[in-house]
C-alpha cells in the first residue's frame, strides 16, 4: 500500500503550469480526496495513456487556482453555492464521499476504545478541555487509563474544506463553538498547532505524543492512527467504519438545479457517521473542449474506480447520483 501510493504520489508532484498538452490535464485544491484522486490518475494513465497532475493543496487553494483559471479542474470540499458559481462562471458536480475522524496519539488507548462526546470534542479543540484526564472525557471512558497529561491540539494552518466540515460540525454540536468561532475553511482556532493539509495534520499527530487532530479517514487508515468513537446526531455511540459512513450517506440529497449543494454533517439515523463529507470539482462554463476531457477522466472513475475508493476508505458515489452528474454533463458541456 505504501509503495504504490509512494509511486501515486510522484504523479501528483507535478508543477501545475499554464500551458497544457492535448492528452494533460491540471487539477489543484482538496487534499481530503488527494488519495483517490491519484489512484484514479495512475489508473487513467496506465488505461489510456492520458495524464492528469493533480496538486494535493487544499480547498481554498483550489477555488483560487479555478477561480482565475490556472488549473483545469478545480477541488473543493465545501461546495460551492449557485450564486456564486454563477457570478464565477463555473459548473459543480461532487466526486467522492469520504469522513473526517478524530485521530489520536495516546499510548495504550487503542482505534475506537475513546469515546468523545461531541460537544467534547469542540470543546477540546476550543481549549477549554485541556487535559486528557478531564472529568468530561473520563466520565464516559471509565475503564480507559487516560494520562495526566496536556492535549496537543493539531489543526489546519490552510484553507480548508476539512475544516469548513469539521467546524461545520462542531457548530451543529457546540452552541459555545456556534457562538464563539462559528464555521469556515479558515477559522481563528483558540489553541493548538496547525499543519498544512490533511498530510501535515496527520503527520504531526501521528509524531505529537497525546495530540488530536482531525484528518479525513483515508490518512488515518494509510498511517495506522486511532480515531475516537464520537456520537450521531441524536447521541447514539458510532465508531469510524465504512458501514456507519455508508448510513450518513444514503441522506444526501442531490439536484441538478443547485449543482449538487449539500453539507452531509450531522445526518440523522443510529448509526450514521457525524462527519461525512461530500468532495467537489469545479470546472470553467467557457472552456467546453478542456471540460470534455476532464469529465471523460471522471467518467472513466465513475466507471472503473469504486473499488479503489473502497479500498483508500472513500464511499463511492451511488449510481443513481453518477447518472445524474452525467445528465448534469450532457445538459450544461457542449
Amino acid at each position: 500500500m505504501f509503495k504504490k501510493l509512494a509511486s501515486l504520489a510522484l504523479v501528483a508532484a507535478v508543477t501545475v503550469t499554464a500551458s497544457m498538452a492535448a492528452d494533460k490535464l491540471n487539477g489543484a485544491g482538496a487534499t481530503f480526496p488527494a488519495p483517490l484522486y491519484y489512484d484514479w490518475a495512475f489508473n487513467y494513465q496506465k488505461d489510456t495513456k492520458n495524464k492528469v497532475n493533480y496538486q494535493s493543496i487544499g480547498s481554498g487553494g483550489g477555488v483560487k487556482q479555478i477561480m482565475s483559471r490556472t488549473v483545469d479542474f478545480g477541488a473543493s470540499d465545501e461546495p460551492v453555492k449557485q450564486k456564486e458559481l454563477d457570478e464565477s462562471k463555473l459548473y459543480q458536480f461532487p466526486a467522492a464521499i469520504g469522513s473526517i475522524v478524530i485521530a489520536h496519539n495516546i499510548a495504550g488507548i487503542a482505534d475506537e476504545a475513546l469515546k468523545l462526546k461531541n460537544e467534547v470534542v469542540a470543546e477540546i479543540f476550543a481549549g477549554k478541555i485541556k487535559k486528557w484526564n478531564d472529568p468530561k472525557i473520563a466520565s464516559d471512558n471509565p475503564t480507559l487509563k487516560l494520562p495526566d497529561a496536556e492535549i496537543v491540539v493539531v489543526h489546519r494552518a490552510d484553507g480548508s474544506g476539512t475544516t469548513y466540515n469539521f467546524t461545520y460540525f462542531l457548530t451543529g454540536a457546540s452552541t459555545m463553538w456556534k457562538e464563539s468561532i462559528g464555521t469556515g475553511k479558515a477559522v481563528n482556532w483558540p489553541a493548538g498547532i496547525g499543519g498544512k493539509g490533511n498530510e501535515g495534520v496527520t503527520s504531526l499527530v501521528k509524531q505529537t505524543p497525546n495530540s488530536v487532530g482531525y484528518v479525513e479517514n483515508a490518512y488515518k487508515e494509510k498511517n495506522n492512527l486511532s480515531a475516537a468513537t464520537l456520537q450521531t446526531a441524536n447521541g447514539k455511540w458510532v465508531a469510524a467504519t465504512e458501514e456507519n459512513f455508508k448510513a450518513a450517506a444514503k441522506y444526501a440529497s442531490w439536484t441538478k438545479e443547485n449543482s449538487f449543494y449539500a453539507v452531509l454533517a450531522l445526518q440523522p439515523g443510529d448509526n450514521s457517521y457525524p462527519i461525512v463529507a461530500a468532495t467537489f470539482i469545479l470546472l470553467p462554463q467557457e472552456k467546453a473542449e478542456d471540460n470534455k476531457k476532464v469529465i471523460t477522466f471522471f467518467d472513466y472513475a465513475f466507471t472503473k474506480g469504486d473499488a479503489a475508493a473502497k479500498k483508500l476508505g472513500y464511499i463511492p458515489l451511488p449510481i443513481e447520483t453518477k447518472n445524474m452528474i452525467r445528465e448534469y454533463w450532457a445538459a450544461n458541456i457542449k
